[in-house]
């Protein structure tokens, strides 16, 4: 019973990150209609402006300028090589995607090297939590995930930005004959994304203390896997995705016979899933305009 608490609030914690992750995706996809494939990588940035801001001993003022620095680095990123693509074939932009991708990775490995970095951000330590000794990142990472996911969505719903977000991924053209600055939109889409990262970073360094200039590569694409199974564009289903790949992941992991085939395990799922709802668990069909 303490083996199966203990893998599921891991699990939990995990798929935790995995959601703020698949955010990212999500919500760009839903608003701007593309993939960026170089969200991953605003991951390991974070994990590196922690690494040196560390230096100054205080996790907090790490964690601010990790925020602000990748928020800044997104809003970047859509300026520069997203922005002049705006309706070019989507291939073009996933191509620059991916280009923006190796680009951060190979700035990250000529400006820190090759080798990995110790970061201790803050040891939280443990606690018994229900007879089970878990540690407590894992719990401050699932608190912080609830509420992030909690405030996202009412924002989304209830407030005058998050509206005109569902207008312009509902109907750019319509959203901007009403008045609505398309293009800003999608900016403040992805600095959200970006400060989302931030913080799936810090959680990461909180599980195991070591970044290297590919820390995003595997999250990043996970928790894509994760949004496209709980289907991409809403935000829910982003949630829900990130957690059953982090509970499938922590499972796979303690039993011996199949940790090795994890990831062929989560990958395999989401072809089954995809196989059987193409749109995934809380994806909508749209239909294409001719």
């Amino acid at each position: 019973m303490e083996l199966i608490l203990s893998t599921l609030i891991n699990g939990l914690s995990l798929g935790g990150i995995y959601a703020m992750i698949a955010l990212g995706y999500t919500m760009v996809y839903g608003i701007a209609k593309m993939l960026n494939f170089a969200h991953g990588d605003i991951i390991m940035v974070g994990g590196y402006v922690i690494y040196v801001f560390m230096a100054f001993h205080n996790p907090l003022l790490a964690i601010l300028m990790a925020v602000v620095f990748c928020v800044l680095l997104g809003i970047t990123i859509e300026k520069v090589a997203y922005k002049p693509l705006r309706g070019a074939s989507p291939l073009a932009v996933l191509i620059t995607a991916i280009g923006v991708s190796y680009l951060l990775q190979s700035l990250a490995q000529i400006i820190f090297g090759s080798a990995n970095k110790m970061v201790t951000v803050y040891d939280f330590g443990s606690v018994k939590f229900l007879g089970v000794t878990v540690q407590v990142s894992a719990l401050v990472t699932l608190a912080v995930t609830v509420v992030v996911m909690t405030a996202l969505t009412l924002f989304v719903k209830y407030t005058r930005l998050g509206r005109a977000m569902i207008a312009v991924s509902e109907d750019k053209g319509a959203a901007q004959l009403m008045g609505i600055n398309v293009d800003g939109i999608i900016t403040i889409t992805f600095a959200i994304g970006s400060a989302l990262a931030a913080l799936a970073g810090l959680f990461y360094l909180l599980k195991a203390p070591s970044i290297s200039s590919t820390l995003g590569a595997m999250p990043g694409i996970k928790a894509f896997t994760a949004a496209v199974i709980g289907g991409i564009g809403s935000i829910p289903g982003a949630m829900l995705g990130g957690i059953l790949l982090g509970v499938v992941e922590s499972i796979s992991y303690k039993i011996t016979a199949i940790a090795p085939y994890t990831d062929a395990i989560e990958f395999s799922i989401l072809i089954i899933i995809l196989l059987v709802r193409p749109t995934g668990f809380l994806g909508k069909k749209r239909r294409e305009k001719v």
